[in-house]
């Protein structure tokens, strides 16, 4: 069952490197330093229970690095690479104690979900792409205090649902795969979901990590191929994150994050109220034009 769900992965990652690299050298494309930087502490944190989203958003918009309606493409390819090491470290570790149908079709489930999302984002009005990225940050936080207020949901020690909850946790990942082409993190999500429903909720990496493996794959190929992404930025955080995710998972493995955590739900906080701000000023201009106003920069 490993070996059946590795295969694909790493098959997956060949292809992927290929097409980045290829469409990279055609842009030529030069990886930021910022960029290198920015993969390696993300990651390095997602790797440890943070996630990379939030905080990933949050300085992309603090440092205008890239035009709001380009944001989710550009960070879901940047993370690409890190995460399909993830996936692989915590299929190794943890993914035969999982049920494999709940692994299989929440891992199907998403990657479905995630290859509708990418038409949706690419055509979406900018000031949609900013309210809903806006709300992600928010909710962000909000489960980052929940979080360090130790009131997340504690779990319980099964390794499969019912067929009615497994059921449900597959459709529910089917729609978080349209959300992540947004810049909405599958992680949070599906570990409240899970330890809801009872599930041991150690098991969930392997699930979120094997699904956001597949779908950032899937829909981070077909992003590159249209090209709507910055290939400076995703380099650069490829090359930092990968790196960064084998050092936090083997040799650092834990660390308290409770303090950075109020850092992160602080400065989450401040990008969700800027990019709500350009939302609702795109949608205001919209209204008085009567069309549609396209992305002219980062808000």
């Amino acid at each position: 069952m490993l070996i059946a769900l590795l295969v694909p992965i790493g098959l997956a990652t060949i292809a992927f490197t290929f097409i980045l690299v290829r469409a990279a050298v055609a842009q030529r494309a030069t990886p930021t330093l910022e960029g290198v930087i920015l993969g390696a502490v993300t990651n390095f944190f997602d790797t440890l229970g943070i996630g990379s989203f939030a905080p990933t958003t949050a300085w992309f918009k603090f440092r205008r690095l890239v035009p709001d309606q380009v944001l989710p493409q550009t960070m879901l390819v940047g993370h690409s690479l890190p995460t399909l090491a993830e996936a692989v470290i915590f299929l190794i570790l943890l993914g035969v104690a999982v049920d494999p149908v709940l692994l299989v079709g929440c891992m199907i489930g998403i990657l479905m979900g995630g290859l509708l999302g990418v038409p949706l984002v690419s055509r979406a009005r900018v000031w949609i792409i900013q309210l809903i990225v806006s709300i992600a940050l928010i909710v962000a936080a909000a489960i980052y205090a929940v979080t360090n207020l130790h009131l997340m949901p504690g779990g319980g020690t099964a390794t499969s649902l019912p067929l009615t909850l497994t059921i449900i946790a597959i459709a529910a990942n089917f729609v978080f795969g349209i959300l992540v082409n947004f810049g909405v993190g599958n992680y949070a999500p599906t570990l409240i979901m899970l330890s809801l429903m009872g599930m041991n909720p150690r098991l969930a990496f392997p699930i979120m990590a094997g699904g956001a493996a597949l779908v950032i794959a899937g829909a981070g190929s077909r992003h590159i191929t249209m090209g709507k992404i910055d290939f400076r930025i995703v380099t650069g955080m490829a090359i930092g994150g990968v790196p960064a995710v084998f050092v936090a998972a083997f040799i650092v493995k834990s660390m308290p994050v409770d303090v950075l955590r109020w850092l992160v739900i602080a400065v989450v906080l401040y990008a969700a109220a800027v990019m709500l701000r350009s939302a609702m000023i795109a949608r205001r201009e919209e209204a008085r034009q009567g069309v549609p106003v396209p992305a002219v920069g980062a808000g």
